[in-house]
């Protein structure tokens, strides 16, 4: 199911992610939803794909997602 706002992001997302790196997950996760649609494994690889799309800007360290030498450079 889409996501309309970030705080209904599941809960591990929203206590992981800062607030922009929430906004990518959820804009991700929306997209590849609807492209998959049909998909019996929708929600799965959408799930996967925002995973994907927050790494793309952001990196973990320890507990926490930082900007990625990437998105700050």
């Amino acid at each position: 199911m889409p996501y309309p706002t970030n705080a209904d992001l599941p809960a591990p997302v929203r206590s992981h992610l800062p607030d922009h790196a929430q906004d990518i997950y959820r804009e991700a996760f929306n997209h590849a939803y609807a492209e998959h649609a049909g998909d019996p494994r929708q929600e799965e690889a959408a799930h996967r794909i925002a995973w994907g799309a927050v790494k793309q800007s952001y990196v973990k360290v320890g507990e926490y997602w930082e900007p990625s030498a990437r998105r700050a450079g």
